[in-house]
């Protein structure tokens, strides 16, 4: 069982802080996406795991067994990288056979694992083939089947699609997810593509200044950020945030309009997007810009002097000026502590 426990890991490099002592569990076999933006120490984390570079404190276990003392070699872990890191004077037969000739195996046991992979990753075909002459997405095919042939314990994945176009990230999005569920490795993966880790994992992890802010599943992080960054990084467009007032107990007023809110001394009222319709009574919206996308339109507002946004049926199209009144879904509403940005 490959499950991997990150114990109070914290990393510094001279006076800046990457990691600040950050836990996290996960199990066997899981698909977990590490997530944030550019700086947030997802790829700092990713590499201690790998033994690519070693946390200033703190411990890393995979299946039982403590291994931040070990070089990468040792920790049964296989990697792939954002350059695909394939060879180019080799073919894609002996690119995927690399590790294992490392690894002195049977002949073999090398043939099987390289025509077993290839097939699992659709490349069969391209095994005598030298790597230099492959497209991009067929060079990340090889990598991918590279990294599975050594039948490790853990598959560790940095931003590996990032370098590919839009049409070739959605196929392998779904051919990753389905040839690692079958491999059954439990599975790190890098990004800061938020439809990757929504349609790739079985949590995700969002992180931001070093911290994990919050791990839970692609549907409880959506609908219930632990955080207010959580609302404002997931999403496209993100949450809308406006100040709340109180206005009795349990009443906030937003914008004119009363709602239930929580029993708290100060809150910020939060709603996504798509959980807005038209109605005569709502929030009073002054229409900025007006985008029609095909299956639905999304307009840019003011609302109480702050941009607003809302998903609207497709064949709704307002005019910049118009005025709208948006009622937000009553039980998607999220609420916000002004002071820690913590979930209500």
């Amino acid at each position: 069982m490959a499950v991997i426990e990150i114990k109070q890991v914290a990393k510094t490099f001279g006076s800046f802080t990457a990691l600040h002592s950050v836990d996290l569990t996960i199990a066997d076999q899981e698909f977990m996406v590490l997530l944030g933006a550019s700086g947030c120490g997802k790829t700092t984390l990713l590499r201690i795991i790998a033994g690519l570079e070693t946390p200033t404190t703190g411990e890393v276990w995979i299946g039982g067994r403590r291994v931040d003392h070990l070089p990468p070699r040792e920790r049964g872990i296989a990697m792939v990288f954002q350059n695909y890191a394939v060879f180019p004077h080799l073919t894609v037969f002996e690119n995927i056979a690399f590790g294992l000739r490392m690894k002195k195996m049977d002949q073999a046991e090398v043939t099987r694992r390289v025509n077993r992979t290839a097939e699992l990753m659709h490349i069969e075909q391209l095994l005598k083939r030298y790597s230099g002459e492959l497209s991009g997405g067929q060079r990340q095919r090889v990598a991918v089947a590279r990294a599975l042939a050594m039948e490790p314990d853990v598959i560790l994945m940095d931003e590996p699609l990032s370098n590919l176009d839009a049409l070739l990230r959605l196929e392998m999005r779904a051919e990753l997810k389905g040839v690692l569920a079958e491999s059954k490795t439990t599975t790190i993966y890098v990004t800061h593509d938020q439809v990757e880790a929504m349609s790739l994992a079985d949590r995700i992890s969002v992180m931001n200044g070093g911290r994990i802010v919050q791990a839970a599943n692609p549907v409880e992080v959506y609908r219930n950020p632990a955080a207010r960054f959580v609302g404002s990084f997931i999403g496209n467009p993100p949450m809308n945030f406006l100040k709340a007032e109180p206005a009795g107990a349990g009443k906030w007023q937003v914008a004119g309009q009363v709602f239930d809110g929580p029993a708290a001394a100060a809150a910020e009222f939060a709603i996504r997007p798509e959980d807005l319709h038209p109605a005569e009574a709502g929030l009073p919206a002054e229409v900025r810009v007006v985008e029609p996308l095909g299956p639905h339109t999304l307009i840019t507002a003011s609302v109480a002097g702050q941009p607003f946004r809302a998903v609207l049926e497709s064949n709704l199209l307002p005019a910049p000026g118009d005025m709208l009144r948006l009622a937000p879904v009553p039980d998607r509403i999220r609420w916000f502590d002004p002071a820690t940005q913590s979930a209500l």
